[in-house]
């Protein structure tokens, strides 16, 4: 179970356990054409973080029901000192807008760390650390999207034929074209698969789509209209240009998603927002109205050690322990002509926490399936955008889709326990190797040739 704890004041969560729910099952497909049952599971160490980023002596306990301002950490080079005075005005909206939030952080974040701990979790108790690195797969997605701009569009008369099969009724699959169709693995297990010359675990019943904003049309015109987004834009900063994980996106451009034609009507969405506060107003004030979505709460996803300390000191001027999430409903133009009681959305409270160790891997923020669950029902159809990663029952879009899935950041043994998965599944030859056009040795080296 993902959520270990749940008060007035949010939830927290065990954001490793919930990805692991996703792969108990899992068919192989193997090299010499056989496909093999396998257990998955999400590296630990990723979620190993046992200290704050700070010096102990700073370290900011949430069970001290007080937290330090971070007196001293590595020495700031001088070119990094100014004094208060000379604070800009971004610098000077973020503190206002962390001293306006900061009880709601700090006492609600020793509530649910309280509860956790009285029910065996947060204690720091690691009894399998596990010390091997962390996975460092390089991901060559993104440059596979831009790549895949040279081919042609799909015509208007294939667009019916924009969803293909992960793997076909025949137990096999040849060629999957992942940039212009959307793909879906209609299993009740997850399948690990050869995609452009790299294994990948595909989670059950989901769909995604590995594409940017030029070749985003299969997914809207995939047909399906859906009662819950979620999305963690590439906002633009200082800290990204600098480590250039990942390709940023200019504010304005986000308008550009297509979110009233994939919303459903009173479809919540959901905005994970830097603490950059011209980012947090750009989505209240311009974005949301631009699609026709009204802002209904503000939620605070808080980063906790594995003993329950803010991984970052609350109080700290540079980096703080929670990022912002923006929830809002959309209002479709025919919403006042066809509500009705059965139809009408259940209120959601204001202020509330996600309490989770973070993923030590850059940019994976926890999965909130469970915990918007209450807010759009449970046969939700739920959609993820910018997504790095997929999840059970969920449709994914974004030009790393994938990157969480490679095998390099999962653990998979060989196992005879086959669950309910057929025993043809689990033994059957299959004719051809389940692998992606274009294919190549390696996905580093040659551009996409062919896309069906």
């Amino acid at each position: 179970m993902s959520v270990v704890a749940e008060s007035t004041h949010g939830w927290v969560l065990d954001a490793c356990s919930f990805i692991d729910q996703g792969y108990s099952r899992c068919i192989r497909f193997m090299k010499d054409n056989q496909k093999s049952h396998v257990k998955c599971r999400f590296k630990r160490r990723c979620f190993q973080v046992l200290k704050s980023y700070c010096n102990a002596s700073a370290n900011a306990a949430v069970d001290g029901g007080n937290t330090e301002v971070l007196q001293k950490t590595d020495k700031t080079s001088k070119k990094r000192k100014r004094k208060h005075s000379e604070l800009n005005q971004g610098e000077v909206d973020s503190q206002a807008f962390h001293e306006k939030i900061r009880s709601v952080i700090l006492e609600g974040t020793k509530s649910l760390v309280d509860s956790a701990r009285s029910l065996g979790h947060l204690n720091g108790g690691v009894t399998d650390t596990v010390k091997e690195p962390l996975p460092s797969q390089e991901c060559s997605l993104a440059a596979f999207c831009e790549m895949a701009k040279e081919l042609p569009l799909v015509d208007e008369e294939e667009q019916e034929e924009c969803v293909q099969l992960l793997v076909a009724e025949d137990g096999c699959t040849s060629h999957v074209d992942l940039f212009s169709r959307v793909t879906e693995n209609r299993a009740d297990w997850a399948t690990v698969v050869t995609l452009m010359g790299e294994e990948y675990v595909i989670p059950p019943h989901t769909a995604f789509l590995l594409s940017d904003f030029t070749r985003i049309q299969p997914l809207v015109h995939y047909g399906r209209r859906f009662d819950l987004m979620v999305m963690d834009p590439p906002w633009e900063n200082k800290s990204v240009k600098r480590s250039r994980r990942y390709s940023a996106l200019p504010s304005t451009q986000l308008k550009r998603l297509p979110v009233p034609l994939l919303a459903s009507p009173n479809c919540l969405v959901v905005t994970w927002v830097t603490n950059r506060p011209s980012h947090l107003r750009f989505v209240r004030d311009e974005l949301y109205p631009h699609w026709g979505v009204d802002v209904v709460a503000e939620w605070f996803w808080v980063k906790v050690t594995t003993s329950g300390q803010f991984v970052f000191p609350l109080d700290s001027p540079h980096k703080k322990p929670y990022e912002v999430l923006v929830l809002g409903r959309y209002r479709s133009p025919a919403n006042n002509s066809t509500s009705s009681p059965e139809t009408s959305e259940v209120p959601v409270e204001d202020q509330r926490l996600i309490v989770s160790v973070p993923s030590a891997l850059h940019s994976q923020k926890p999965s909130l399936s469970e915990v918007l669950k209450p807010y759009v029902g449970t046969e939700a159809k739920c959609l993820e955008l910018f997504a790095r990663s997929l999840q059970p029952g969920w449709t994914s879009w974004g030009n790393e889709v994938l990157k969480f899935q490679h095998t390099s950041y999962f653990t998979l043994t060989p196992t005879d326990d086959r669950g309910d998965v057929p025993e043809d599944e689990a033994t059957d030859d299959c004719v051809d190797k389940p692998t992606v056009t274009p294919e190549s040795s390696s996905p580093r080296e040659h551009c996409p040739s062919t896309v069906d």
